[in-house]
């Protein structure tokens, strides 16, 4: 139970952290595209 607890907070942190890197990509780019 315990590992499935934590799987999902890494999965959930996981997609997040994807998330905002993505962004951060699409800022760069908008930023430093002409």
């Amino acid at each position: 139970n315990r590992l499935k607890q934590w799987r999902d907070l890494a999965t959930r942190y996981a997609k997040r952290a994807s998330l905002y890197r993505a962004s951060l990509v699409l800022i760069a780019a908008i930023i430093w595209l002409p």
